[in-house]
């Protein structure tokens, strides 16, 4: 177990001490140090930089590392980036993550060194040493991206972003240009056993059939479930958004003109493709697709992991008050999303991954993050009121029962609940990623919540 640093305590109990009356203030610190104190560790040294510190984030009670939840999990702590104690963990996170990238761009989960392990023995094609599964999710490579911008923003510290960033860079970028044109892709996967054989991804594991329209290709959603129809328009909205960060840091800390020039390219012809692909009508009103295979299929509804529908405005890709957004959001939670769950004790978003009837903290916190400071409120009380006597997070719990719940804790949402918490308390951290754009003018106060 890590010690907590000075800035971090401080931090808990000032939290706690401003959301004094709340029950939010009795698990907030507790929720606030969960990966640090439980799911991080120097990471077992590479042979080619046994020098380089590395921080390895297991995503909690599985023992890999996902790209997308080792971000999620340390957004919190970029509040006090500036102690050199974190800012040198959150840089070597950075760092074990472009690692991670270059040995396998299309993988989604880490083992901490080549030790042959993974998720599911049987997987086809059998993942490299260091990979713990080789599920292809399109906003996994936006993790990284996301993670190093908002670094460099907290502390002015450029370090991480070295020749091997530079290289994992382009790595992503002709990735996802790749898989604009699925059908050339080299990309399969297939689960022939075990309790998640339906993980396998049709047509021999290619993916059922797309048409190229601008979006890029995904195999599986950030809930690790497969998608349905490929083009998953969240995590294509989200990677819009990281690729103009990235152009940022190519125009300036790389020195890479065409690295930034091809960014903006590819984020351009991906919003294009959303656009024009989908946006559809539902009951009167123009509304996102959650996914859509440039044929003329789209999935309505949204899934409680993030990046969603309702985080857009989280992903920096547009405003909350956008009215595209709005109507999306007032679809997303509602009955008709087919995975919108009401109940006694909660309503919210699930997903396909758990039980019916099951609401997800991550979405309570996202429609909080996403909506005003009364709808923030109303969220934080929630999930302080139905963690079923754990005082921590779950992965979902039931709208009836609190205390039926998947997974005790679940690093994840501990962070986004704290990120909720920072944001209330107008210490939030959202200013710190990219911001697309489109997104309409605001003048943000100091959470980063329009004014």
């Amino acid at each position: 177990m890590w010690a907590v640093p000075e800035s971090l305590r401080t931090l808990g109990s000032r939290l706690a001490t401003e959301l004094r009356g709340s029950p939010a203030a009795d698990i907030v610190e507790s929720c606030l140090t969960n990966t640090w104190t439980t799911s991080m560790s120097w990471g077992t040294p590479p042979s080619d930089a046994p020098g380089v510190p590395e921080v390895f984030v297991r995503t909690g009670d599985i023992p890999a590392m996902w790209l997308r939840d080792s971000t999620a999990q340390v957004r919190p702590y970029l509040a006090v980036a500036k102690d050199p104690e974190v800012g040198d963990v959150l840089v070597g996170v950075s760092r074990r993550q472009i690692r991670c990238v270059l040995l396998d761009p299309y993988a989604n989960a880490f083992n901490d060194g080549p030790t042959g392990t993974h998720g599911e023995p049987a997987d086809r094609p059998t993942p490299g040493a260091w990979v713990w599964e080789r599920k292809y999710e399109l906003d996994s490579l936006c993790a990284p991206l996301q993670l190093a911008y908002a670094i460099r923003r907290a502390t002015g510290r450029e370090d991480h972003l070295d020749d091997a960033f530079h290289r994992a860079a382009w790595t992503i970028v002709r990735l996802w240009r790749a898989e604009q044109s699925h059908t050339h892709s080299p990309y399969w996967f297939v689960r022939p056993s075990g309790p998640f054989a339906g993980d396998s991804l049709p047509q021999g594991g290619r993916g059922a059939g797309v048409r190229r329209n601008g979006m890029t290709w995904s195999g599986f959603r950030p809930s690790d479930d497969p998608c349905r129809h490929g083009y998953l328009v969240p995590a294509n909205a989200l990677a819009s958004a990281s690729l103009h960060g990235l152009a940022e840091l190519a125009s300036s800390a790389l020195r890479d003109t065409e690295l930034a020039r091809e960014s903006r390219r590819l984020a351009a012809e991906i919003d294009a493709g959303i656009l024009a692909h989908a946006v559809v009508e539902a009951d009167g009103a123009s509304v996102l697709a959650y996914e859509v295979n440039g044929l003329g299929a789209v999935l309505l509804g949204d899934d409680a992991n993030l990046p969603s529908l309702l985080s857009l405005p989280l992903s920096g890709w547009c405003a909350p008050e956008d009215p595209l957004y709005q109507a999306t959001r007032r679809l997303v939670l509602s009955e008709a999303n087919p995975s919108f769950f009401g109940g006694r004790y909660a309503s919210g978003v699930g997903s396909t991954h758990t039980p019916d009837g099951h609401v997800w903290p991550l979405a309570i916190a996202t429609a909080g993050l996403t909506g005003d400071e009364n709808a923030a409120a109303r969220a934080l009380e929630t999930l302080a009121a139905t963690t079923g006597g754990t005082g921590l997070m779950h992965e979902s719990f039931h709208v009836d029962d609190p205390g039926r719940f998947t997974r005790r804790w679940f690093g994840w949402a501990n962070a986004l609940f704290s990120e909720l918490a920072l944001d209330l308390c107008a210490e939030g951290v959202r200013q710190l990623f990219p911001v697309h754009p489109r997104a309409l003018p605001a003048t943000p106060s100091a959470s980063g919540r329009p004014a």
